[in-house]
C-alpha cells in the first residue's frame, strides 16, 4: 500500500514499529506470568533485583484486570484476564485499524489510546506508590502507549483535512 495523500509519511511505519514492540512486550508479559504461576523459582529476563522484578509486578493482584475487575467477577473468572491480554487485543486492533482512513477508525483510535494512555497512568502509580518496584516492560508498554497517542491524534488531524478538503 503506498501513502495516502495528506497523510503524515512517518506515521503508518511508526504505527507499525509502536504496535509491533507493543505486541512483543504483552506476549513477553503474558509468558512471563504464566511461567511464574508454573514455576515459582521461574526468573525472567526482566527480573534484575528485590526492587525491579516484572515478573513480581505481573503476578501482584494489579496484573490481571487492572486488579480491578476481581471485585466483580471471581479472580479465576475467563473476565479476569492478565493485563497483557488486554495489550495483545490493543495493539492489534491498533494495527487493524491503523490500515483504515475512515474518520471513525480515527475517532476509535484516538479513544482507546486515551483508555490505553489512563490505564498507564494508573498502573504507573502502582508500580509506583504501591508495589515500590520498577518493571522495564510495564514502563516500555507506558511509552508506547504515550507514543500511539501522538501518533492517532496526528492519524485523526490528518484524515480531518482530508474529508475537508473532499468538500
Amino acid at each position: 500500500m503506498g501513502a495516502i495523500q495528506g497523510f503524515p509519511k512517518w506515521e503508518r511505519k511508526v504505527r507499525m514499529f509502536l504496535c509491533l514492540f507493543g505486541l512483543v512486550l504483552s506476549v513477553y508479559a503474558l509468558h512471563v506470568e504464566v511461567s511464574r504461576e508454573r514455576n515459582p523459582d521461574y526468573r525472567a529476563l526482566c527480573d534484575l533485583g528485590e526492587s525491579v522484578s516484572c515478573s513480581r509486578v505481573f503476578t501482584s493482584r494489579w496484573g490481571r484486570g487492572f486488579g480491578l475487575v476481581q471485585y466483580f467477577v471471581a479472580k479465576d473468572s475467563p473476565l479476569n484476564q492478565p493485563n497483557s491480554v488486554l495489550g495483545i487485543i490493543f495493539y492489534t486492533l491498533q494495527m487493524g485499524l491503523g490500515l483504515s482512513v475512515s474518520k471513525k477508525a480515527a475517532a476509535f483510535l484516538v479513544f482507546s489510546s486515551w483508555v490505553s494512555v489512563a490505564g498507564s497512568l494508573y498502573l504507573a502509580s502502582i508500580l509506583a506508590f504501591v508495589l515500590g518496584d520498577f518493571c522495564m516492560v510495564c514502563v516500555s508498554t507506558y511509552i508506547v502507549n504515550f507514543a500511539l497517542l501522538y501518533t492517532n491524534l496526528k492519524r485523526r488531524r490528518a484524515v480531518q483535512e482530508i474529508k475537508e478538503k473532499a468538500r
